[in-house]
């Protein structure tokens, strides 16, 4: 099993510095691995008391079983993970408020290679901390897998984003949160911070834009860019035009689809 060298945030106690109206239904944050998880989940954590936060574990198929009372609408919690459909994980989270968090296919790629050559991440894969391979191979790999070891991102996307649309999610895109989050002190971004806590049912409280900005942090999450032990020079900003075009060949139509125009 991949090992996750992680740090622990501050994140309870800080949610005790405000008030919180009691959670009437279940709502669950799913993403697509590598999308702003935590991201969005400190930010929600703020906006629920600690009480109502389903901390046991990180949701995910082989797990699901053991945790459906994170979505027993007689108890709501706020909870969180990588949950890819299937008729196990719709029923389970059917009576929830769900949230799927996507990231623009193009710096996905960026995103897990630098997790994967990360000193944070642990597994069969530390060969790939390695020179012997080159920024190419490693965006390549990410993009149609590792025989035997990594999923291809046909499957990623196909399982953990696509195959979820129209059956009642609301879809967010990591890219918007960030453009919002430079934002923060414009009405667009109070109407789009607005609108999330009213989809998880959550009322809008005169200091939104404080927790915001506290749960938002990078310090406050081990998987961001910044926080991860990792040699940035191994990974273009960008990702080349020759792996874009893999992109497109790998899931065609799939930014299109997740609202990705550019």
């Amino acid at each position: 099993m991949p090992q996750i060298t992680m740090q622990k945030d501050n994140l309870d106690e800080r949610n005790l510095e405000f008030s919180h109206a009691e959670l009437m239904s279940p709502v669950f944050l799913n993403s697509v691995p590598k999308s702003g998880t935590h991201l969005i989940r400190n930010i929600m954590r703020m906006f629920v008391s600690n009480e109502q936060q389903y901390h046991e574990t990180f949701i995910q198929i082989p797990n699901i079983r053991h945790h459906a009372r994170a979505f027993d609408p007689a108890k709501p919690f706020l909870s969180w993970g990588h949950l890819l459909y299937s008729d196990e994980s719709f029923l389970a989270t059917r009576l929830a408020r769900h949230i799927l968090l996507v990231r623009d296919p193009y710096t996905w790629v960026l995103a897990r290679a630098r997790f994967f050559i990360s000193e944070n991440f642990e597994a069969s894969l530390n060969h790939l901390k390695s020179d012997a391979f080159s920024p190419e191979s490693l965006m390549n790999m990410m993009i149609f897998g590792i025989h035997g070891k990594a999923p291809p991102m046909n499957d990623i996307y196909t399982f953990n984003a696509a195959a979820w649309l129209g059956t009642g999610v609301h879809l967010y895109r990591y890219e918007d949160i960030i453009e919002n989050l430079k934002d923060i002190d414009s009405k667009r971004a109070k109407d789009y911070f607005g609108t999330l806590l009213e989809t998880c049912g959550i009322a809008v409280p005169n200091d939104w834009k404080e927790r915001i900005l506290i749960g938002s942090d990078k310090k406050q999450s081990s998987t961001a860019r910044e926080n991860l032990v990792v040699d940035n020079e191994r990974l273009p900003n960008e990702l080349p035009e020759t792996q874009k075009q893999l992109v497109q060949y790998a899931v065609p139509g799939l930014r299109e689809l997740l609202g990705y125009t550019t």
